[in-house]
């Protein structure tokens, strides 16, 4: 015959294994939900900890505190159409002055990031984290381009600087959706040699 003694203890036994598989099997999953939200951002992060998933992870997590309830405002059609109309320019401009056009490049994502109700594009890390947060897939374009307007590469790497924020701006002047944007003449796809 078993005791209440007996069952209270093997209750209490069962509890603390149980607690100790819920947080081994919720750290494991945390950091995988970790990197599935954050895609090449989580490979970004651990690298720049030196490999230190812990630290990465700690991070990520801090970037969710701060910026997770961000609510991005929607453009108007006037506001869309302005934004639109000024990356042409910054594509036209690229032929013939490439790093000119990456530096317009690089404010323009800023006045459209802040327009959208991110942080300030005065701390670009501040906005650029803000962007991870929630278009984790398309901020390295930015981080190029603004790395880029610095003088660092050369026209081919401009200009593929150029192509990878185009993703970036494309969901930003989308309001955040897959839905393309009406595209203008001066858009084409990453193949063909155009900005």
């Amino acid at each position: 015959m078993v005791t209440m003694t007996t069952l209270v203890i093997i209750l209490a036994v069962v509890v603390v294994v149980a607690a100790g598989l819920f947080l081994v099997l919720g750290r494991r999953n945390g950091g995988h939900g970790l990197r599935r939200r954050f895609g090449p951002e989580y490979e970004r992060a651990v690298a720049r900890h030196g490999g230190d998933t812990k630290a990465a992870e700690h991070e990520l997590n801090e970037r969710l505190k701060r910026h997770g309830s961000l609510d991005e405002r929607e453009l108007t059609p006037e506001e869309r159409e302005r934004y639109l109309a000024r990356w042409a320019g910054v594509q036209d401009r690229f032929v013939d002055a490439p790093q000119q056009a990456v530096a317009e490049a690089d404010t323009l994502l800023a006045e459209l990031a802040r327009d959208l109700g991110f942080p300030d594009g005065k701390d670009f890390d501040e906005q650029t984290d803000a962007l991870s947060v929630h278009h984790a897939e398309h901020v390295h374009g930015y981080r190029r381009v603004h790395a880029a307007k610095r003088g660092e590469g050369d026209t081919e790497q401009l200009r593929t600087a150029l192509v990878e924020a185009r993703g970036l701006f494309d969901v930003l002047v989308s309001n955040g959706t897959d839905r393309p944007v009406r595209r203008d003449k001066h858009h084409h796809a990453e193949g063909s040699g155009r900005a």
